[in-house]
């Protein structure tokens, strides 16, 4: 579990043999062998590590969901190591379990902040509310705006700067995730939950059981 706060911007050193390869200062020096670590949001399994960096291990289903394959060499990356007890949650619930790939299509000034707009599939607008949580590429960011088929989410100078945001320009992939806690609410109102009575949470259901 993460906090979608980023530690450190490491680069990427190549994809091959089912191991991403990354540059790191600062997160690997407390790491051990089978530590997780968000990459770009993605949660990943740390398998060798040193003073200059860390190795992890990636599947396949890992890069069919998220944007490692299309990464070139030295592509800054957010990296942020998991979540302590002793933590303070200064973003949100972060699984490192990425949704899918969105696009940034706008990015405009307003005032001292940058409003990001992204496309993203209609699965994930699902997950996406006004003034709720989303993590892109790991960040823990505020949603500003839902659109048809686009959100919006507004930046501060620190959060580009701190991050991988102040390299991105229109047209760049972001690794989505929606927030946990919606995704378990979506089920319940329409899942598999209530299959057997082909009806999703209703008022009618919650007043029968004494809601």
């Amino acid at each position: 579990m993460f906090t979608g706060i980023i530690e450190e911007v490491g680069t990427f050193g190549g994809l091959s043999g089912g191991n991403i390869s990354i540059g790191a200062r600062r997160v690997q020096s407390d790491a051990h062998i089978g530590d997780s670590i968000a990459v770009n949001g993605i949660c990943l399994t740390v398998t060798q590590f040193d003073a200059h960096g860390f190795r992890a291990a990636v599947m396949p289903e890992t890069v069919r969901r998220t944007s490692l394959a299309g990464l070139t060499h030295g592509a800054p990356l957010n990296l942020e190591r998991a979540l302590l007890p002793t933590t303070r949650l200064g973003g949100h619930f972060v699984s490192g379990h990425i949704d899918g790939v969105g696009h940034i299509r706008a990015m405009r000034e307003e005032g001292n902040a940058i409003l990001m707009t992204v496309a993203a599939d209609d699965e994930i607008l699902r997950g996406i509310v006004e003034k709720g949580s989303v993590a892109l590429d790991g960040i823990s960011l505020t949603v500003a705006r839902v659109g048809t088929t686009d959100f919006t989410v507004s930046l501060i100078p620190h959060t580009r700067t701190v991050t991988n945001l102040g390299a991105k320009r229109v047209g760049s992939p972001l690794n989505i995730e929606t927030d946990i806690l919606g995704k378990y609410a979506l089920k319940l109102l329409g899942g598999e939950s209530f299959a057997a009575t082909g009806a999703g949470l209703t008022r009618d259901f919650l007043l029968k059981n004494g809601f």
